[in-house]
């Protein structure tokens, strides 16, 4: 599955700062955009699997549980 989020880069310096519009908490940094956007990227990624994780703690053990696709 592909995702599609915003990426708004800054100069700053010597280096490149991001942040993704969509997912607040979400921030990158690097000497170049390409190092920039990576650590953007894994941000994004962190910060989905803690909400995930965090959203399914409550979850009953007896509940049915499916993955569901959305965009292909």
């Amino acid at each position: 599955m592909r995702n599609e989020f915003t990426a708004i880069f800054e100069q700053d310096d010597d280096w490149y700062v991001a942040y993704c519009a969509e997912i607040p908490g979400a921030n990158g940094q690097g000497r170049t955009i390409e190092e920039c956007r990576q650590n953007l990227a894994e941000a994004i990624a962190l910060i989905f699997e803690d909400r995930r994780e965090d959203a399914l703690r409550g979850v009953p053990p007896n509940a049915v549980r499916e993955t569901v696709v959305v965009g292909v």
